[in-house]
Parts: C-alpha cells; sequence; structure tokens
C-alpha cells in the first residue's frame, strides 16, 4: 500500500485530497496545525496517520518530521494562505511577509525536514496557482508567493531527477474553499474542492511534470498574456 503526506489536509482541497486518496487505497499522512480538527476528522479512520505542525514554524516542522520513520511514496505541498492588499498606496508589508512566508519559506522548511522521507521513484507534488500565468489586481503577495512556488518546483525538477523522484507543479484555478469564499469578486470557471482532487490525482497519478485546470480557464488566461499590457490590464485591472 502507497503513503502519501498532504499539508494542508483539515479543509478544502487539502481535506479533499485525503478523502480521495483513502479512496484509493492509500495510506495518508494528513497534515495540519489544529490538533483539535485533526483529531476531529480522523480519529478511528483506517489508514490516516496524523501529523501536527505549523508550516510558518521550522522548528514545529523538524518535530513531526520526526515521527516520520516510514517512507513516503508522495509528498503534496498543498497548504497556503491568501491576504489581499486593497490599498496599494498604503502597501501592507506585514501581510506580504505572513503570505510569503506560510506559501514560500515554509516549503523551504519543509523540504529541509522531509525531503528524506521519499524514496526512490517517489514524486513531490507543489500546489501553486493559475494566478502565476497573469498578475490579478490585489493579489501582490498571492501571486509572488506562488510564482516562488513555481521556480522551487521547476529547479527541484532538475536536481532530483538522479535521485528518481519526480516533481510536479500544479495550477488550479478558483476552488470554492474557505479561503476562497472570502472572496467579493466574480471566479469564473468555479471548481469544487472534490473536483479538484481528482484532478491534482490524475495528474499525480501519470506522473505530469506540470498540469493545470479547469483548461477553459488556463487558455484564457495563456492568450490574454500574448496580447499587449495595455489590452489585458483593461479586462483584468
Amino acid at each position: 500500500m502507497k503513503t502519501v503526506l498532504i499539508t494542508g489536509a483539515t479543509s478544502g482541497i487539502g481535506l479533499a485530497l485525503v478523502n480521495y486518496y483513502l479512496q484509493q487505497s492509500f495510506t495518508v499522512v494528513a497534515c495540519g496545525r489544529n490538533k483539535e480538527k485533526l483529531s476531529l476528522l480522523f480519529d478511528g479512520i483506517a489508514n490516516v496517520n496524523q501529523l501536527v505542525f505549523d508550516v510558518t514554524c521550522p522548528e514545529s516542522i523538524h518535530a513531526a518530521a520526526s515521527e516520520v520513520t516510514y517512507c513516503i511514496d508522495i509528498m503534496i505541498f498543498n497548504a497556503g494562505d491568501c491576504e489581499y492588499i486593497d490599498n496599494v498606496m498604503n502597501f501592507d508589508g506585514m501581510a506580504f511577509e505572513r503570505v510569503i512566508n506560510t506559501n514560500l519559506v515554509s516549503q523551504g522548511h519543509m523540504l529541509s525536514a522531509l525531503l528524506t522521507k521519499l524514496s526512490r521513484g517517489s514524486q513531490l507534488v507543489f500546489v501553486s496557482s493559475i494566478a502565476t500565468t497573469l498578475p490579478f489586481p490585489r493579489s501582490h503577495a498571492y501571486g509572488a508567493s506562488k510564482a516562488g512556488v513555481d521556480y522551487l518546483a521547476n529547479t527541484l525538477r532538475g536536481d532530483l531527477a538522479k535521485f528518481n523522484i519526480d516533481v510536479s507543479l500544479v495550477h488550479p484555478g478558483f476552488i470554492k474553499t474557505p479561503l476562497t469564499d472570502k472572496n467579493d469578486f466574480s471566479m469564473p470557471f468555479l471548481l469544487t474542492s472534490e473536483e479538484a482532487a481528482e484532478r491534482i490525482f490524475n495528474g499525480v497519478d501519470r506522473r505530469k511534470a506540470y498540469f493545470s485546470f479547469p483548461k477553459r480557464f488556463t487558455y484564457t488566461l495563456k492568450l490574454m498574456r500574448l496580447l499587449p499590457n495595455v489590452i489585458w490590464q483593461k479586462y483584468v485591472f
């Protein structure tokens, strides 16, 4: 039986991924910072191991990693956060720092603590965002953090190849989660967390280096990116 580790497992895409991988007869290491919420969701469920740590706390990550005494076949870095900067002329540097730390800096600490848990022939998966295809309003911190995740994944893919570890980069579009429930704007081609989990599973199962969804949104953004800035910015900003 294969083992998959999933961060951000207590809500949204992470929780949907846990449920989907369980349906496919995987052992799941469900990671979250809230011990009570993990227990409420997963106590008594066979094939679920709970791992409690805060991705913004290196000490917490390393302490939790010491509990992992087995090999991981698939590691999915999914945990993340989003804060918008509404007044660009009063730029919120602290919000920018929080998002960068949660979405990007944390990845380095998790790699430091967990990368050696991957077996040869395993997979490392980064859940980034379709937002890196084209800039979005107010998304200075979120977009910058996910662009960093993209670069990290793409460089690791080359460096880890000699260890027979594949790296997948995932670009979801708008997914209905507690995070996006706070959005006060239109979210085209919105998918459920369950739909996202199925698509991520299928892409990872095919060992794709990169995949994005939904395709209609991906193609729309890529076409807009080919236009002069003055044109696409008129529609986006």
